[in-house]
């Protein structure tokens, strides 16, 4: 059926430029998957010790399972806490697991947790600092939880925003192995996004008290399951359903239904098959196709940006190497399918009622915006994710979803999209390569150009705000804020500011080296710039007053000062920070990360040290230099 498909001439370049740049890191990866797969299973491998402490704590009956030596054993990584209404149901879905696998003549452990901290607690706060390399230690602890070598496969429980690309990340470590990724799916609606945002504005500007604040927010995140927003944790979901890690349409089930837990048991049971098989190795699942599909997800319904960080580490974890151009001549063709706040007022579960993951994956296979020829947890093609799961009778079926959307102010077909590009672009010029989210920012505020307002701390631009002294244009630069800097908090706190000052009928964008929020919306923020201020990076030269020009309709990031003179000025320095609040634990991180172009990384830095971006997209010599 794949065959069915017309691949669009964009996506086909895009692809084969990806292929040949990752030829020998592909082929490396591979090959060491191979080597691993060859050594045999893990209860071949194990010596009788090692085998009975991996099963002394287990019941008699998986003890005698386990020892019969012909049946697979299912690695639980799990990212569960109740600090994140996300993961709390993963508090019972081990059990869950546990039984299915047994239910096929298989057994299931629990191989280790990893952590998983909540963006939403910590935004404007020193924790977020470690939010981003958070990533990676969740890649190492996934990595912890699976040496072991007791496993024939593995489940993944994580949703939100580092946790699936740690987890990610640290199962491609373990690609010989067929891996399966189970979210737990997102909370019912609470009020209207739009009455969110209302509210939070009025606090912003002092009109309504904290505890008006309090109550607004308390009725938007009310129970377990996923926030409802389409941030970063949600664009995880879309990514893992177009990558195949996921049984399909499995992302926005609510939490605590039977659906959802059939939907567990239908992910431990299918890891049982693929064990048995031999099948569905997550390094066969995760290629440059796959990679490319990811990519064609997130651009087509308006993603979060924080995964033009992560899917570069997501890709490299597979020894596939791709940079912001790539993810910027995609976008360019890339239809924009979805409207979901912040980027519409609907939530995900109107955009799953309306069609969802399997409607949006069916029609970028027919516009051809995506590879159908690709091997899934699901079998083989694409095609298994244009269906939907029901319950028949108590079964657990899929069914073919809607072929038109059920509503087009939320979902619409690849022929009639909101836009013709997707949400992610590209700017470049001689503060740096950065990338911005336009799905949300509407075409009169895309050219911005005014003067700098310079901060070297996020709590200053507050201050400044709550002052009053940013009521005219400008251009808010917030520098020092990238990886090596300290750890590249989002900056979503200073979203409420700049909104009401837009409101306000002023011209005013964000430039920063740092990062926003998945959430991030309708005010223009050129983010992620490289090289990062505290690397000398141009931004580290920028005075108030200067002349910025953030230009997303022609991916121009321009300042109106001669090089040489910005160069030759004083160098700025930071004044972080870095002690309390665990900020002190990281230092060895923020002295070895890699770009936010290169995926802001440390797991990788003495694997892949070559820059993934080509010289012909560098800046010149002259600015990186100095």
């Amino acid at each position: 059926m794949a065959g069915e498909f017309k691949l669009h001439p964009r996506t086909a370049e895009v692809t084969d430029r990806i292929i040949a740049r990752s030829r020998e890191t592909r082929r490396d990866y591979v090959a060491r998957m191979d080597a691993a797969r060859g050594n045999g299973v893990a209860r071949a491998k194990l010596s009788c010790a090692n085998w009975a402490h991996a099963f002394a704590g287990q019941t008699l009956a998986d003890k005698l399972t386990a020892m019969d030596g012909s049946k697979p054993n299912i690695g639980i990584v799990t990212a569960y806490n109740d600090m994140l209404s996300a993961h709390q149901p993963f508090e019972r879905y081990p059990a869950v697991i546990r039984e299915a696998a047994r239910a096929v003549g298989g057994t299931a452990q629990v191989a280790g947790g990893t952590p998983a901290m909540c963006d939403g607690v910590t935004q404007g706060r020193p924790g977020m600092e470690l939010s981003l390399f958070s990533r990676d230690v969740i890649a190492m602890s996934a990595g912890v939880a699976l040496t072991h070598d007791a496993f024939d496969a593995a489940v993944c429980l994580g949703v939100c925003d580092k946790i699936v690309p740690g987890l990610f990340m640290g199962a491609l470590a373990f690609g010989h192995l067929p891996v399966i990724f189970a979210p737990a799916g997102p909370m019912p609606s609470g009020i209207p996004n739009a009455e969110k945002a209302r509210v939070r504005a009025e606090f912003a500007q002092g009109k309504v008290d904290r505890q008006t604040l309090l109550e607004s927010e308390v009725a938007s995140y009310h129970s377990p399951g996923t926030c409802t927003f389409y941030g970063t944790a949600n664009s995880n979901q879309m990514m893992m359903e177009l990558a195949g890690l996921h049984m399909p349409s499995t992302a926005f089930v609510h939490p605590e239904t039977g659906l959802r837990d059939a939907l567990t048991a239908a992910a431990a049971k299918r890891a049982v098959e693929l064990a048995r098989s031999g099948q569905g190795r997550m390094a066969d699942v995760i290629d440059e196709k796959s990679v490319v599909n990811m990519i064609v997800a997130l651009l087509a319904t308006g993603g979060s940006t924080n995964h033009a960080i992560h899917l570069v580490a997501m890709a490299r974890s597979a020894g596939v190497l791709i940079d912001w151009t790539d993810m910027d001549e995609l976008s360019a063709v890339t239809p924009l399918l979805a409207r979901v706040y912040p980027n519409g007022s609907a939530d995900v579960n109107a955009f799953q009622a309306a069609g969802g993951v399997a409607f949006i994956t069916r029609e970028l296979a027919k516009g051809g915006f995506v590879h159908t020829d690709v091997t899934t947890v699901a079998g083989q093609g694409l095609e298994h994710y244009f269906k939907e799961p029901i319950l028949k009778d108590g079964e657990l079926i899929w069914v073919d979803g809607v072929e038109s959307s059920l509503d087009e102010a939320i979902v619409r077909p690849f022929d009639n999209p909101f836009d013709k590009e997707g949400g992610l672009r590209l700017l470049k010029g001689p503060l740096g390569r950065a990338v911005i989210k336009v799905s949300a920012v509407k075409p009169e505020h895309r050219i911005i150009e005014a003067p700098a307002r310079v901060f070297d701390d996020q709590d200053d631009f507050l201050a400044a705000f709550k002052a009053g002294e940013m009521d005219k244009d400008g251009i808010a630069v917030v520098r020092f804020q990238g990886p090596k800097a300290n750890g590249m908090p989002e900056l979503h706190s200073l979203s409420p500011g700049l909104s009401v000052l837009q409101d306000r009928g002023f011209k005013v964008a964000l430039v920063t080296d740092g990062r926003m929020s998945g959430a991030s919306g309708k005010t223009p923020a050129a983010i992620h710039i490289t090289p990062e201020a505290i690397e000398g990076g141009p931004l580290a030269y920028v005075q108030d007053g200067d002349i910025i020009r953030v230009n997303a309709e022609t991916g121009e990031l321009t300042i109106q000062v001669a090089p040489e003179v910005l160069m030759a000025r004083p160098r700025a320095r930071p004044t972080a920070q870095h002690w309390g609040y665990g900020r002190e634990l990281f230092g060895a991180f923020r002295a070895s990360v890699g770009s936010a172009e290169q995926g802001a990384s440390v797991c990788f830095a003495a694997n892949y040290s070559e820059p993934v971006v080509s010289a012909a997209h560098a800046l010149t010599d002259a600015t990186i230099d100095a």
